[in-house]
């Protein structure tokens, strides 16, 4: 079984809609969604903004459905000037980039845990090949590879957004994928983020963001679908 944790209730529902056998199921106060696509197992949920919550849905995803793979997707902003609405990010690694125990000396995003000191969480490479040759048939918007980070913040500042890149050499933020990864890597669960941009460098101020959401989600629900239908 495939597990995929949304960022936005429309992508769920447009899995839901793709889906044979959808049954849905409450833990948490999360409802996942469960049936099949293309002959694949998946359960698909809306996890709800931030780390906290994005690590709660992912753990008890893993506690009830023990997926083999976890997708994580849904919007993310540019950190560089190169990137454009549209664009699309297959993460290679992910950050917490508000992580911060700089006073005792550890290195910003560096997390402690009871066995190793860790910053970086690998995305599964095979999962984010299959993800990234996928995107890239799309001809209306470009794919990169690359670090996303995430923190607790919506970060709009250009300044800002300036530091994490050069601090985590990231091509995209956004509030949930490395919690999603944490608690992946400690459960020894593959996964991988992907990512639609929803504002570039400079905030994209003219961008209806509702219009886009729908076009953003349309996308995930295309690759996730592909992917589902090429997964062996």
């Amino acid at each position: 079984m495939i597990g995929i944790i949304c960022a936005m209730a429309i992508e769920v529902k447009g899995l839901k809609d793709k889906m044979d056998g959808a049954a849905t199921e409450s833990f948490a106060g999360l409802e996942f969604v469960k049936g099949t696509i293309g002959g694949t197992g998946v359960v698909a949920v809306e996890c709800g903004i931030g780390k906290v919550n994005a690590a709660m849905c992912a753990q008890v995803m893993i506690d009830r459905f023990s997926p083999e793979v976890i997708i994580n997707s849904g919007v993310a902003g540019a950190l560089n000037e190169d990137m454009r609405i549209c664009d699309m990010v297959v993460g290679t690694e992910v950050v917490q980039h508000d992580m911060n125990t700089s006073a005792l000396g550890d290195p910003m995003g560096e997390i402690t845990f009871p066995d190793e000191n860790r910053t970086y969480f690998p995305c599964d490479e095979t999962v984010s090949e299959k993800i990234f040759a996928i995107c890239e048939k799309f001809d209306d918007a470009r794919a990169l590879r690359g670090r996303i980070a995430s923190g607790d913040i919506f970060i709009s500042r250009r300044s800002k957004r300036t530091v994490i890149s050069r601090r985590f050499d990231a091509l995209a933020c956004e509030m949930e994928g490395a919690a999603i990864g944490h608690v992946c890597f400690r459960n020894k669960v593959p996964f991988c983020v992907f990512r639609t941009i929803s504002d570039d460098f400079d905030n994209s101020k003219g961008m209806d963001f509702k219009i886009f959401a729908v076009h953003a989600a349309e996308k995930s629900i295309d690759v996730i679908t592909q992917f589902l239908a090429e997964y062996k």
